[in-house]
């Protein structure tokens, strides 16, 4: 096995995870550990021995030091994945800003059973079998896409930047309507080794649809990026509007939640798990709703997977285990954003990432006074270190979490309809106002490498889509 590395430096950044070498095989893996300066200065050689161990034992990973140049957590808008031959791979997105936010004081699942979700569907979206929903919504969808070009788009402003390239806010010439387009370097695709990673995440994208989940409008591709078209969302975040916020109070919270139930439920039933889901991936509707974005960890799992993923506040325990997990996670993770949308910060939060997983290793979670009984009955039962007793991975699936006390008042099906009154409308100027996102300065058009030979042809698979 190649080499893994843990490189201390003097940066900005907390965690970063990157394949550290091109030209390792496929039977080879490299990984680079970033850490926040502060935690540097305080590892002496008896701190180093424990860091190695800890790498060895939960990541079965080996410990080189070393410098790099640093990098900005904001500009990580992609995650890796990496799979290896050898044993199964890791990969970690970037943590959080360690800095706490204005609120802060200082063997796999059962499967979901699934009738009772898919009967609350219109019968356009029902699926008939794993493989053959996705393929029938994949030609619904195909009726409404189009072939693209980046002739056919007026470039405006940047909406997210990241370790493959940006999105960018579009205009389509002739027609007016705006969208978002994921600007993906074909060169870093190849050099980070994610040219399978990303055609999943497009793989899924083009077969799925849902009122939650961000709609994709198709893609195209020339000599130096690949591009992802999809449907632009204008209310910004929802860990901004939390951030501003400082918390939810309960109406508000559960409103959100009852959504993203069913927006699992529905990628579950298709057996695809999403493995990501926190604040900076949903985004808020002009019309109030949440939608569901970047699927750069979405994979379709009929059993298990034991790839090491995730943002780190988030990640279930037997993911960092690494003892295979499967639809367990996104309940976990469902968990952890109900109670950092009742409390203004996560369950398990530390400024070093590896007191992060001890926490949730742990598995102790403090509440706040003013999170009610049943609130805290619900979190508890999705935060079960058991993922054989976790909520959501019972018998019942999806339908155990539904009939939780805490959703007592939902009427799911006026969720679906999304006929409910929304708690927040995000106020915006019109279909192109992006003032709920971040301003990011523009980047050359022509910053990537134009690529030949193996290397063009390797993105001739995104043509089966």
């Amino acid at each position: 096995m190649q080499l893994v590395g843990l490189i201390l430096v003097e940066a900005d950044a907390s965690l970063f995870v990157q394949s550290a070498s091109r030209e390792c095989s496929s039977a080879e893996l490299s990984i680079v550990f970033i850490l926040h300066a502060d935690c540097i200065q305080r590892l002496d050689q008896s701190a180093l021995h424990v860091v190695r161990t800890t790498l060895h034992r939960v990541f079965g990973l080996a410990l080189v030091l070393s410098s790099a140049a640093p990098r900005s957590p904001r500009q990580a808008a992609a995650t890796i994945e990496i799979s290896t031959q050898v044993q199964p791979a890791s990969a970690l997105a970037w943590p959080r800003d360690p800095s706490p936010p204005r609120a802060w004081s200082a063997a796999s699942s059962h499967s979901t059973d699934k009738q009772s979700y898919i009967a609350l569907l219109p019968e356009a979206q029902r699926p008939i079998s794993s493989t053959a929903a996705l393929t029938s919504s994949a030609e619904r969808a195909s009726k409404v896409r189009r072939t693209y070009s980046l002739d056919d788009f007026e470039l405006l402003a940047t909406l997210g930047t990241g370790t493959f390239g940006r999105v960018r806010l579009v205009q389509l010439k002739g027609v007016g309507s705006f969208h978002a387009l994921k600007i993906l370097k074909k060169s870093e695709i190849l050099r980070l080794q994610q040219l399978h990673h990303i055609k999943c995440e497009v793989e899924i994208l083009s077969k799925i649809q849902h009122p939650f989940i961000v709609n994709y409008l198709g893609h195209f591709q020339d000599e130096r990026r690949l591009y992802l078209v999809l449907e632009y969302v204008q209310g910004g975040e929802l860990f901004s509007y939390l951030r501003r916020q400082g918390r939810f109070p309960d109406h508000v919270a559960c409103y959100y939640a009852s959504q993203l139930v069913l927006a699992m439920a529905y990628l579950h039933a298709q057996h695809i798990i999403y493995r990501d889901l926190k604040p900076e991936n949903l985004l808020i509707t002009s019309e109030g709703s949440l939608k569901i974005t970047d699927f750069g960890f979405a994979k379709i799992v009929e059993d298990k997977t034991w790839t090491l993923c995730g943002t780190p506040e988030y990640l279930a325990p037997e993911i960092i285990q690494s003892k295979g997990h499967g639809k367990s996670v996104d309940w976990w993770a469902l968990g952890v954003l109900i109670y950092e949308m009742l409390a203004g910060y996560p369950p398990f939060y530390d400024e070093n990432p590896f007191g992060i997983y001890q926490k949730i290793l742990d598995g102790k979670v403090d509440f706040p006074k003013h999170i009610d009984s049943k609130a805290k009955d619900l979190i508890k039962k999705l935060l079960s270190q058991d993922r054989t007793k976790r909520l959501g991975c019972l018998r019942g699936g999806s339908e155990d979490v539904k009939k939780h006390k805490y959703f007592a008042k939902v009427d799911w099906d006026a969720v679906l309809a999304r006929t409910e009154t929304p708690p927040y409308l995000p106020p915006v100027g019109g279909p192109g106002d992006h003032t709920h996102f971040d301003e990011y300065p523009d980047s050359p058009v022509d910053d990537s490498v134009v690529l030949y030979g193996e290397d063009r042809a390797a993105f001739d698979v995104f043509d089966q889509f």
